[in-house]
């Protein structure tokens, strides 16, 4: 039986803790410092306070300072926090993480380097790891149109898990599959990790479409559909702009996230509320007093600044710079700026 220690307690880790059991492996759940009250519902047997599920009494749980013990003889960590939390977590658990056989991650997100320049979350691992004078094991990647409440209670869940090495890949997508939580392998690390929080970021102008129906009692499908075309397309631009394969972003980690994102989350809620009028900087306030973290807000400069530091690509890229305009400018015009985003230019 393998065994595992995510690392984070929050949705996602919790979700993901559920599928494994069910696959029928050993899973340690370790919470953060700031994760207390998530491992006392799940100890005392009540549903997760963020995904509403219970998770199973076959999970072991562990607290902030249990961080070894989690780990200790298991054959794969699972990063699971989020991506702002990253380099302390990483910095804590490395020791552990370099005696498995792989490291999974969950988070999304994008990492700084001291130079200033972006890096996705794999190479920015690495780049830790060797300052630290730590070889990781290979890194899986994991993404894909996951709600974490829908995956932990059980329901028809496709995920992806991408590996520079793809046997990697393929051996745990094996291991870790079960009736159903099907994964699909890949060997696009590259794309798998670009598409996580990209689709986070246009997930919001999704909810910008849907809010604007709300604000003028008209529908905006056509806009919502045009918008996820271009969403879509930029992903895969910025993917093989990067290395990645185009046709990542058109299966599981871009077109099937983004469609579950855009449906729910905290993401297209945000939209939504920039779309009915009450202004990106107040929506934002808003969702941080309800504890709702929208990852797509922090991600947006730093798409920015991968994609300038890429080069060649500013230009096919309207839609994220809207998304700056907007969330950063607080633009009032929003309605005008993203339907400039997506319509087609005239022949």
């Amino acid at each position: 039986m393998p065994s595992i220690a995510i690392l984070g307690a929050g949705a996602m880790g919790s979700g993901l803790a559920n599928a494994l059991v069910r696959a029928g492996w050993e899973v340690n759940l370790w919470g953060t410092w700031l994760d207390d009250h998530l491992i006392d519902a799940i100890e005392a047997g009540k549903p997760h306070p963020r995904i509403d599920v219970v998770i199973s009494d076959k999970v072991s749980t562990f607290r902030s300072g249990d961080l070894n013990m989690a780990m200790a003889g298991v054959d794969v960590v699972v990063m699971s926090v989020a991506s702002v939390g990253v380099p302390k977590v990483a910095e804590l658990a490395f020791e552990g993480i370099s005696k498995a056989k792989a490291l999974w991650l969950t988070t999304k997100g994008f990492l700084p380097a001291e130079d200033g320049t972006i890096e996705l979350l794999p190479v920015g691992l690495r780049r830790m790891a060797q300052n630290a004078g730590v070889t990781l094991p290979p890194i899986v990647a994991i993404a894909g149109p996951v709600k974490a409440n829908e995956c932990a209670a059980n329901e028809p869940t496709a995920t992806i898990f991408g590996c520079r090495d793809y046997d990697v890949a393929v051996k745990y997508a094996r291991e870790a599959r079960s009736d159903h939580y099907a994964i699909e392998a890949s060997d696009d690390e590259v794309g798998v990790e670009l598409c996580a929080p990209m689709k986070n970021v246009y997930a919001i102008m999704l909810g910008i479409a849907d809010g604007l129906e709300e604000k003028s009692g008209h529908p905006h499908h056509n806009l919502k559909a045009a918008t996820f075309a271009q969403a879509v397309r930029e992903m895969s631009i910025l993917s093989v702009a990067l290395g990645a394969k185009e046709a990542t972003a058109y299966g599981l980690p871009g077109v099937g996230d983004l469609e579950v994102t855009g449906l729910s989350g905290r993401n297209k809620v945000y939209g939504v509320r920039i779309g009915r009028g009450e202004g990106a900087k107040v929506a934002l306030k808003t969702m941080e007093e309800l504890e709702q973290t929208v990852e797509g807000v922090p991600a947006i400069p730093l798409a920015i600044r991968l994609v300038e530091q890429t080069g060649g690509v500013k230009d096919r890229l309207p839609l994220l710079y809207a998304a700056e305009q907007i969330v950063y400018g607080d633009d009032p015009d929003y309605a005008n700026i993203l339907a400039r985003a997506v319509l087609p230019a005239r022949p």
